[in-house]
């Protein structure tokens, strides 16, 4: 038993005890036992008589002074008290991210130089595993059934009809999209109908309608440039966000979306965007001009950033951390998607008023 849960033993009464101490007998000091407590200097006589064979203390025998408590290890050097400082640390295996990422710039490069069309099907496929997921995370979190069919087969006529038709042809597939949800998912019972087509919706409009515009993109005759130049954009300005927030990042964008975004990350993000803007707008695209590069850059850097927090939102309604696992180091192809999908009509319609659709 330790001294914590020690407690004094009672005084016996009466004049087998009252014998033992002499008229003359001083009073007994109190003494305080290493946990702080005081007791009478009797009780330790009647412990030592009990301990020594029956042979108890003298009255006029001074008080043993309790032994010191050794110091905590870290009483000498106060200085050594508090923990050391932690180094920040990426949320993600950035060996995985930059591996995977390496990977899908190949992918797409490739298909760029090779024919339009291979890239047309490289965004049908990124549309198709998009919206499986999306209305994955839906159906499993909030149990809206997003009916996936119709929604898979009109992103991917989208994604086709905006490349061959333009705007117009988008504009008609997306119709005809909903339409089918809405007739599709008339083969189940009524219970919820209105809150699964009102998600149907939602992901045809979010996923391949927004996507419509990077295949609209290519249709220039500079197109896979154009392309080129809304995914740099796109990236660096991500990686300057990170870079910038990482290092200098203090104050919170918007802690309740995504506590991890900074304003400072946001102007990293504007400022890396802006230079690379600058670069592509007067080394890749026909007839473009440095300053409108900066432009461009400025609104990528926001319509990134805003895509980015939309995502966040949705994913924190869900209670999930990321869209998908498909991805080591990025989770899913929509985590991937969140900030390109909002950036590629802002970046059409500005290519189209600086140097035209042609």
């Amino acid at each position: 038993m330790n001294d914590s849960s020690w407690q004094p033993e009672p005084v016996p009464a009466g004049p087998a005890y009252d014998a033992q101490v002499g008229p003359h007998t001083r009073p007994m000091p109190i003494v305080p036992d290493a946990a702080g407590r005081d007791f009478d200097d009797r009780e330790a006589r009647d412990r030592g008589a009990a301990s020594d064979g029956g042979s108890p203390f003298r009255a006029d025998t001074p008080p043993q002074e309790p032994m010191p408590s050794p110091p905590p290890p870290h009483a000498e050097h106060p200085q050594d008290s508090s923990p050391p400082p932690q180094k920040k640390r990426a949320g993600r295996d950035l060996r995985a991210a930059i591996g995977v990422g390496v990977g899908l710039g190949a992918v797409i490069f490739a298909s760029l130089l090779i024919v339009k069309a291979v890239f047309v099907g490289v965004i049908v496929v990124a549309v198709v595993v998009g919206l499986w997921e999306l209305t994955s995370r839906l159906q499993e979190k909030k149990g809206i059934k997003a009916p996936l069919v119709p929604l898979a087969v009109g992103g991917a006529a989208m994604v086709i009809a905006g490349y061959v038709r333009g705007a117009e042809g988008a504009w008609v597939a997306m119709a005809l999209t909903v339409l089918a949800v809405l007739v599709w998912r008339m083969t189940e019972p009524p219970e919820d109908y209105l809150k699964d087509v009102t998600a149907g919706a939602f992901a045809a409009f979010y996923v391949p309608f927004l996507a419509t515009f990077v295949a609209m993109l290519l249709t220039a005759d500079d197109g896979p440039q154009r392309v080129i130049t809304f995914l740099l954009l796109t990236v660096v300005s991500d990686t300057g966000a990170y870079a910038v927030g990482w290092r200098f990042g203090k104050t919170k964008l918007a802690p309740r979306i995504s506590p991890g975004k900074t304003r400072e990350g946001l102007f990293g993000a504007v400022a890396f965007a802006m230079a690379a803007g600058a670069l592509c707008m007067e080394f890749l695209i026909d007839g473009g001009a440095w300053w409108q590069g900066l432009l461009l850059g400025l609104a990528v850097a926001v319509s990134a950033t805003l895509g980015d927090l939309g995502e966040s939102m949705i994913k924190r309604d869900l209670g999930i951390k990321d869209m998908g696992t498909l991805l080591p180091g990025h989770g899913g192809i929509m985590d991937r998607l969140d900030s390109l999908l909002p950036t590629a009509p802002v970046v059409w319609l500005l290519l189209a008023a600086f140097v035209g659709t042609g």
